[in-house]
């Protein structure tokens, strides 16, 4: 059953305490479908056949539910999501359009085939032809495609970006290892407020305060990428390691599941290296976990060392690659960085 929060239900003490409470609710929701979908469409079969539909229903569904709840606590917002609902329209497209109608229908009761393809459009706002709004949101419904088909990490996340800068993260990790209790975490954050950790079925806002680690020397350092090599140069990374001193083997995760590995001092780094010249990354690849490093304590750049531009629209135009760090050794990193990539 789909939670819905009023904001004008309680008076705020903190800065962003509505959205907050809105965003963890729909990431907790959308956490919910996302399981449903796996347990009930990720087979042997289809692992076998490398058959990609059983994500594809888990995105759309977890992009209707987060779209909804924003709709219903704040109608003016608008939202930079992944997905379109155009590739659901058309009769060619009934068995899967069902099925996302079908899996969102779990948690938001009586929802109709034309309400969940509003909820999903609804994701399609573009702030560089559409004219940059003051403020609005940014949604990956399933980051981490490959990890989600193997029953591993992924993450959703929704993050709220007002004049161009990320002031709000929530970033669910449904797989991925509570320190206090079963799988499943759920990080916050709010600018100047630092972050938390919550667990991801549970309820509140309220969690435990996450820092970034204690190492002070790169040398020390485990450094996290991806576990597709398609994501990062590993390459240069294994240079990059090499040039910094580091021994220890990186630790390979999926998803923005990998700030949150940061954030909490599984690793100190987290390299995502351009794989082409043309590529710009997306806001929804890091508007949230940016913002939890960096209220856990830690840097996140680009690989030129320049800050995160969330301004320019879907993507990160003005930016290559990611670096994220506890922040006691970013500037070394850049600089290894730039020695090998340039």
């Amino acid at each position: 059953m789909q939670h819905t929060l009023d904001p004008s239900d309680t008076v705020p003490t903190m800065p962003y305490e509505n959205e907050l409470k809105v965003a963890v609710q729909a990431v907790r929701d959308a956490a919910i479908v996302c399981r449903k979908v796996q347990a009930a469409l990720v087979t042997a079969e289809t692992l076998e056949k490398k058959d990609k539909s059983p994500v594809t229903v888990a995105d759309f569904a977890s992009q209707a539910v987060v779209c909804k709840a924003l709709a219903d606590a704040f109608g003016d917002d608008r939202v930079v999501g992944e997905e379109g609902a155009g590739d659901l329209r058309g009769e060619a497209n009934t068995p899967l359009r069902d099925q996302v109608v079908s899996h969102t229908a779990e948690i938001v009761h009586d929802a109709s085939e034309e309400d969940v393809l509003h909820w999903i459009d609804r994701g399609g706002y573009d702030p560089a032809k559409e004219g940059a709004a003051r403020r609005y949101w940014t949604l990956d419904p399933i980051d981490g495609t490959k990890g989600f088909l193997r029953g591993q990490q992924y993450a959703i996340a929704l993050a709220l970006i007002e004049d161009g800068k990320v002031v709000l993260g929530a970033l669910g990790c449904p797989n991925l290892q509570h320190t206090d209790g079963p799988d499943g975490c759920l990080f916050t954050a709010v600018r100047g407020e630092g972050a938390k950790m919550l667990a991801i079925d549970g309820e509140g806002v309220e969690g435990t305060a996450v820092t970034v680690d204690e190492v002070m020397q790169a040398s020390d350092a485990k450094f996290c990428e991806s576990v597709e090599s398609g994501h990062s140069n590993q390459g240069d990374s294994a240079t990059i390691a090499t040039i910094l001193g580091i021994t220890a083997d990186p630790y390979r995760i999926d998803s923005q599941c990998k700030y949150a590995a940061v954030s909490r001092g599984d690793a100190s780094i987290y390299l995502r290296l351009p794989t082409r010249a043309d590529y710009q990354e997306k806001i929804w690849d890091h508007g949230a976990g940016s913002i939890v490093v960096e209220e856990a304590g830690g840097t996140v750049t680009d690989v030129a060392g320049n800050a995160l531009d969330f301004s320019l629209g879907r993507t990160l135009a003005n930016n290559r690659g990611i670096i994220a760090t506890n922040g006691r050794f970013h500037d070394e990193v850049v600089s290894a960085v730039q020695s090998v990539i340039g």
